[in-house]
């Protein structure tokens, strides 16, 4: 170690004590105080927390909503370090965010949290406050406190599920949990398709989000650096009205065409009238090895919506888990509850056209969500 360099009179000083809290805890000295939570609603798994009242304990906030698919796909290591460290003085908190309004219902959350398996506590941040005490910007977005209340790591989307344990694991032994004895996890990070992100025409890569409401069309379009997922020029118009749209049949990559009578509404599109044949249709010409997309009912009053790839039923080993099928061979989706439906799953990279139709004035499409993993993770 280098000898210290002489110190001025003027220059201002650190307290010792403050010095050996440092190199005791493995902080820089740049860290912030986690904010509190706030404004917060009804909990899961658990009575009401405080951050303040988990000093001594390691919390790795995980903000997250349940119809992401990139959220969805960082619950199998969420549910093991769980398992593994809950014991050890580690308390996971899911914030749970909603990016539409379906998802602000409680009875929806702890169902979620029931599908996927979610033990530990979670809460909901239905008005954004305490997402925007933490300054946050993503879906799922990981914030790990140490015993002292500080900000140690942050981790945005996807992946990186190793360097995350380790640092939990770091933080735990800074609390004097002897972790030593418990194997740190093995799965591999999952790996997209080359084929997704090669080309240099955008248009040959893998298709964006795609959103079928106003507000967020209307929000690209004033942007002016994104397009807007609606290629109609009447959608437009104006907002949260019944329009009619007339599919072109010419369709690229990343944007949603239209035929029949549709509702712009600012969250979602709605079928505005009901059919016998199919006749009104969503269609996207897509790049992916999967899709899934974001649909919501009234629970009691389940539609059909059927599903077909380059005009014809899906076959089985294209379908993703949510796919049915009748006894004609026609493929479809059961909407039943306001959620995520896995509606593709190709057996490689490639590019089709996917189209959804119903007979049903209930049909209401919020979002497109796709994949390029060569393998997809467990439930």
């Amino acid at each position: 170690m280098p000898a210290p360099t002489a110190v001025s009179e003027t220059a201002p000083t650190q307290p010792a004590a403050n010095v050996s809290e440092l190199l005791a805890t493995g902080r820089t000295g740049n860290e912030k105080l986690a904010p509190e939570l706030l404004g917060l609603g009804r909990w899961i798994n658990s009575d009401e927390l405080t951050l303040a009242e988990q000093r001594g304990n390691v919390v790795l906030i995980d903000f997250w909503t349940y119809t992401c698919i990139n959220c969805i796909r960082t619950f199998p290591s969420l549910r093991e370090w769980h398992e593994k460290y809950a014991g050890q003085g580690l308390v996971i908190i899911g914030v749970h965010t909603p990016e539409f309004e379906f998802e602000k219902i409680y009875e929806n959350v702890v169902s979620a949290a029931a599908e996927h398996g979610l033990d530990y506590a979670i809460v909901q941040d239905n008005d954004f406050q305490t997402w925007r005490a933490f300054e946050n910007q993503f879906w799922p977005a990981k914030y790990m406190i140490d015993k002292d209340g500080y900000i140690r790591y942050t981790h945005f989307g996807e992946g990186d599920y190793a360097e995350t344990e380790a640092k939990i694991r770091e933080l735990l032994a800074e609390t004097g949990s002897d972790v030593a004895a418990i194997a740190a996890g093995e799965s591999a990070e999952l790996q997209r398709d080359k084929r997704a992100y090669s080309s240099e025409d955008p248009f040959d890569n893998q298709t964006r989000e795609l959103y079928g409401g106003a507000s967020r069309n209307y929000g690209a379009l004033n942007s002016g650096t994104t397009a807007p997922y609606v290629y109609h020029q009447e959608y437009y118009r104006a907002p949260d009205v019944d329009l009619e749209y007339e599919d072109p049949g010419d369709h690229r990559n990343h944007f949603i065409y239209l035929q029949g009578p549709w509702h712009n509404g600012l969250e979602e599109l709605v079928h505005a009238r009901e059919t016998e044949n199919y006749e009104d249709y969503i269609v996207v010409k897509f790049s992916a090895v999967e899709v899934n997309v974001v649909m919501s009912a009234d629970a009691d009053e389940p539609y059909e919506v059927r599903v077909t790839l380059d005009d014809n039923p899906l076959e089985p080993e294209q379908a993703g888990s949510d796919i049915m099928f009748d006894e004609d061979g026609n493929s479809f989706v059961l909407v039943a509850a306001s959620d995520m439906y896995r509606v593709v799953q190709l057996p490689e990279y490639g590019s089709h056209k996917l189209k959804l139709s119903s007979n049903s004035s209930r049909f209401a499409m919020f979002a497109y969500t796709f994949g390029s993993y060569i393998e997809e993770p467990g439930p």
